[in-house]
């Protein structure tokens, strides 16, 4: 990981959850060819390090909260996605597993920051 986001605890666990997110997804997509729920779950697990990028930058608190509360929200898709794969692909549970921990994990930050930061 580059030093972009160095002593940010959300910046770095959300950034190296995309990470695994995007790996696992193209396990599932080579060797299920399955290609509507890992698509879903790209979607939503790589947009919430993008908003919690993006709320980094912005310029208002209402903003900030606002990006972070999207960011919680696409945490919890992500959850959803995860847990139905685990459910779905009894081949992929155990790694679906040890994804569904750090998005756990995810949503608790997310879910203190929005409300340490609501307005």
């Amino acid at each position: 990981m580059g030093n972009d986001s160095c002593g940010n605890v959300v910046l770095e666990k959300s950034y190296d959850f995309t990470l695994r997110v995007i790996s696992f997804a193209t396990q599932l997509q080579r060797e299920e060819r399955e290609f509507v729920l890992s698509r879903q779950l790209v979607r939503s697990g790589t947009a919430i390090g993008a908003l919690v990028e993006e709320a980094q930058a912005a310029q208002t608190r209402p903003d900030f909260h606002t990006k972070m509360c999207q960011a919680e929200k696409e945490s919890r898709e992500t959850h959803y996605w995860l847990r139905l794969i685990r459910d779905s692909f009894a081949a992929f549970r155990n790694d679906a597993l040890l994804l569904i921990e750090p998005a756990e994990e995810l949503k608790r930050i997310l879910s203190s920051i929005t409300k340490s930061t609501k307005s």
